[in-house]
């Protein structure tokens, strides 16, 4: 698939024929550490602008940091087989392939994704215990479908959410939604909000996070209807991790992470937010040595850990994928996200009960 016009060429692939780039050992971002434990992800080899190239780019990366990833590729049996060809015998057992050959377009219909595409394989790999989770820089919206239909919401989530971390000046800065849902309903922001906490408990180690809504001031009342009408919602939200809402936050506190420690919006304006930091990095030479805007997001709100890549995303932004999935499944994050919204919301049915008691006319 040619890349989409208007984005600046990158490097050519390097095929596994040849020498590794020098970077090619360390393939793990800033903020996600290689840990032990044995993983298995399923990685979507056709999703993606620049697709099979840079995804088995990414996949050999990804191998070669961390022993004790094992890889299920879901895909063309050649583009896999460049993958196994480049490795050393003992790495080459931890590779496995699936074979698929048809991919979901970025310009098609989500619902392309429940035919028998590469995503649907890798999350049907994913619901049948062959893998522990999965990743794919295809269409976002065909992934969250794929796996919404494979996988499973829970129960109290309507609509995923993608989650992002950027390394901030303070701290990591937790951005939700990059472009799971488009909805700004008030109470998908207040869902999103409870969601964003725990992620940032569990995945992050922050304690009592901070959040905040995204608006453009921070006093009370601005913004555009859906943001006013959320603001008191998130306020008597009752959140996870002693968590505290902080209120009304702007665009550079994402930057800053003085304010907030999780920032929530509608999936269409983060989306925005993050391509626009990522292009201010491009214009100020390059990001920062603590890394720039995530080309990797969490799918939180789905039964299963499922990442999904930035569509333009480079071989090392797959392998930071990869390993990304890899450090939430042996942190469990997933079930400890889902457990501290459990125990949120018996914490909100305990409160109305409780009023509702301190609110009774004795009758005799």
């Amino acid at each position: 698939m040619p890349p989409t016009p208007g984005r600046a060429a990158r490097a050519p692939w390097h095929s596994p024929g040849v020498p590794a780039p020098s970077d090619a050992g360390r393939p793990v971002p800033a903020g996600v550490p290689t840990e032990p434990g044995t993983v298995r992800i399923a990685v979507d080899l056709l999703g993606g602008d620049d697709a099979p190239a840079v995804v088995v780019d990414g996949a050999l990366r990804a191998v070669r940091a961390d022993p004790d990833l094992h890889l299920l590729l879901v895909g063309p049996a050649e583009a896999a087989g460049e993958v196994i060809r480049a490795l050393d015998p003992a790495q080459r057992a931890r590779v496995t392939v699936r074979p698929v050959r048809i991919a979901v377009g970025m310009a098609e219909h989500p619902v392309a994704a429940r035919g028998d595409s590469t995503v649907r394989a890798a999350v049907h790999a994913v619901r049948d215990g062959v893998a522990d989770a999965l990743v794919s820089a295809g269409s976002t919206g065909a992934t969250v479908t794929a796996v919404a239909l494979g996988l499973g919401r829970w129960p109290d989530v309507r609509r995923p959410a993608l989650i992002a971390t950027l390394p901030a000046v303070a701290g990591p800065v937790v951005l939700l939604d990059v472009g799971g849902s488009l909805e700004p309903r008030p109470a998908t922001l207040a869902r999103h909000a409870v969601l964003g906490t725990a992620y940032a408990a569990v995945a992050h180690a922050v304690a009592e996070p901070r959040v905040g809504l995204l608006s453009v001031g921070t006093e009370a009342g601005k913004g555009d209807r859906a943001r006013r009408l959320a603001d008191p919602v998130l306020a008597a939200t009752s959140l996870p991790c002693d968590g505290r809402y902080v209120g009304l936050v702007e665009g550079y506190d994402v930057s800053l992470g003085a304010r907030a420690d999780v920032v929530v919006t509608d999936g269409f304006t983060g989306n925005v937010l993050l391509k626009a930091i990522e292009g201010a990095y491009a214009m100020a030479g390059g990001p920062p040595s603590g890394g720039g805007a995530p080309r990797a997001a969490a799918l939180l709100g789905v039964a299963g850990t499922v990442v999904v890549c930035h569509g333009a995303a480079r071989a090392e932004d797959v392998a930071a994928g990869i390993g990304l999935a890899a450090h939430l499944w042996r942190r469990r994050a997933t079930d400890q996200v889902r457990a501290l919204l459990d125990g949120a919301e018996a914490g909100d049915r305990e409160q109305r009960t409780d009023r509702s008691t301190d609110t009774e006319v004795p009758t005799s």
